[in-house]
């Protein structure tokens, strides 16, 4: 073999078992062929036993340095000989390095000593020490500290003078009122000429005063901007430095696809989304196998990604577990490196619901409810516009009202409630906000629940770089509180029950998963667990008051799991 293909490992055990897939693999929604898995359980063999990196994958209890879990990734590949063997890769550095024996390179190394991002980020460190130099430094320090203090004694003298000139200008009037009286009608030319000195007197004090500290303030002004100047010269300067820094990575990072044709990063986000590409792109393992595999002659027949050590404190990364590539980072890189290789179709843009039914288990002349199905759109998606809105308006095309009032995930089944009439909507929807309805959710989690009930309090947002992945975060995130009570554990699962205090987008899916939360996921969570038939979780009961009656109404659904 040529010694090009350094990273090419054969494999360990006889793999003429298993057939090769027949397209590769989509790479943001896939099961592993049993290959890819093949390569991952001796990659997975390897990394136990590997002693020659320090980093902490947060596994051995007994090393006290930080732990960090990293995602994994391998490419089965054939060699131009027709072996097949894969290669071996990871998301960003490990033990502060870019490069190990057996794993692919970075498609560019930054840190490479002799690159240019090393001299330009020495550059931006400088300029950082210099601001926290000036910003830290005494005498700046002391300047603002004066200025502060002169500000707030000239408001003082200032103000007092005003007030003194006030109660001059008062005792003045009253002079003025006892003279005239005193003199039937008439005011003394001496007393109105003295009222008009010490009236110009209190004026041109109150000026002198006020243009004193004025100038004293300006001049001490001169001496704080001196420092806030340079102070904010510096942030520009390191401002635009790290934009040009960074456009300078973004040109570096070159991917081939399998056609042989080479873009930049900055080329692949500027066509594909017309904006910026966010930090790390590029980093990923699946970019790095790929652009490996091209450069050397390697055919990619498998891909398979999984996560090795502690789970994050915002994601949810299980141990082990396969994860598809990242949408915001990944998606328009690997759209480019994948053109020209037959591809498998992506399964998101078939149409889940095609031949079920959507069974309606109530309905009045204001509302109807129905047992959405597994695998069923709540509303139009981007490519797929079956779904409960669009079958319920075919159905009944003359209802006013907006019809969905809520939504349920597309993997989630059970009770759903629309309305016939804009009243209606508007009568259940002002429920809804003002968290006046009880939902409860039955669901089975992959594990036996030691706890049998509680409150999860867990903050939620948008993984903006892996929509729709939600992540836990305590500093942005939306509050989100579900109760739990559990029904029944066998056979290594439980049977529990969910009720929302909130109703946040992934809100149960989450709490389930995180190691924050129950640390169990839901059975057959392809986002957050293990990919099943179906997401055992199904809305099973739902009170609220009826937009008809106005008395309170409880439906409920057994689920079928």
């Amino acid at each position: 073999m040529s010694s090009k293909t350094t990273c090419f490992t054969p494999f360990e055990s006889n793999v003429e078992d298993l057939s090769l897939p027949e397209k590769f693999t989509f790479p943001f929604y896939y099961e592993p062929h049993p290959i890819a898995i093949r390569a991952a359980e001796q990659l997975q063999s390897h990394l136990r036993n590997n002693a020659e990196w320090k980093h902490n994958f947060g596994l051995n209890t007994e090393d006290k340095s930080h732990p960090i879990g990293k995602m994994f990734g391998v490419l089965v590949v054939k060699n131009t000989q027709g072996q097949l063997g894969f290669l071996s890769g990871f998301s960003g550095k490990i033990d502060n390095a870019n490069h190990h024996k057996g794993f692919v390179p970075p498609v560019y190394d930054m840190l490479a000593e002799d690159g240019f991002f090393n001299s330009g980020a020495t550059e931006l460190t400088v300029m950082n020490n210099r601001t926290r130099e000036l910003e830290n430094g005494e005498e700046y320090k002391e300047a603002k500290q004066l200025l502060a203090e002169m500000e707030e004694q000239a408001a003082k003298e200032i103000e007092a003078r005003r007030l003194l000139r006030v109660a001059n200008r008062k005792a003045r009037k009253e002079l003025k009122l006892k003279a005239t009286l005193e003199n039937k009608g008439f005011l003394p030319p001496e007393i109105k000429e003295s009222n008009f000195r010490q009236s110009m007197q209190d004026k041109h004090e109150l000026a002198k005063l006020t243009a004193d500290w004025k100038e004293k303030i300006a001049n001490q002004q001169v001496k704080v901007d001196v420092f806030a100047d340079e102070i904010a010269s510096l942030k520009k300067a390191r401002k635009l430095k790290s934009n040009d820094l960074q456009k300078q990575i973004f040109d570096n990072y070159h991917f081939l696809n399998f056609s042989g044709e080479e873009k930049s990063l900055w080329t692949i986000f500027q066509d594909e989304l017309q904006k910026q590409p966010p930090s790390g792109a590029g980093e990923c393992a699946a970019p790095k196998l790929l652009q490996y595999a091209y450069q050397q002659d390697l055919k990619p027949i498998a891909l398979a990604e999984f996560w090795w050590g502690i789970s994050p404190k915002s994601e949810i990364r299980k141990h082990g577990h396969f994860y598809p590539s990242c949408r915001g980072k990944c998606e328009p890189i690997l759209g480019h490196m994948l053109k020209g290789l037959s591809v498998d179709e992506n399964p998101m843009l078939v149409n889940p619901a095609d031949g079920k039914k959507l069974p309606i288990i109530f309905e009045d002349e204001h509302i109807i409810v129905v047992n959405k199905p597994s695998n069923f759109l709540s509303v139009p998606g981007k490519t797929i516009s079956d779904s409960v809105y669009t079958r319920i308006k075919q159905q009944y095309p003359e209802a006013t009202g907006p019809l969905i009032i809520h939504r349920l995930d597309m993997s989630t089944s059970g009770i759903l409630l629309l309305a016939k009439t804009k009243s209606a909507h508007k009568y259940i929807q002002y429920q809804f906000i003002h968290r006046q309805i009880d939902k409860t959710y039955i669901a089975l989690l992959n594990g036996e629940l030691e706890r049998d009930l509680g409150i999860i309090d867990l903050p939620l947002r948008t993984d903006i770089d892996d929509r729709p992945r939600q992540l836990v975060c305590h500093d942005y995130g939306k509050p989100a509180q579900t109760e739990f009570k559990v029904l029944s554990k066998k056979d290594g699962k439980t049977r529990i029950q969910f009720h929302p205090i909130t109703g946040r987008t992934h809100q149960l899916r989450v709490h389930a998963a995180h190691s924050a939360g129950l640390d169990m996921p839901i059975v057959g969570d392809d986002l957050y667990g293990t990919k099943a038939s179906r997401l055992y979780l199904h809305a099973a009961s739902i009170t609220f008051r009826h937009p008809g009656s106005k008395e309170p109404m409880t439906i409920d659904v057994v689920p079928e799991f």
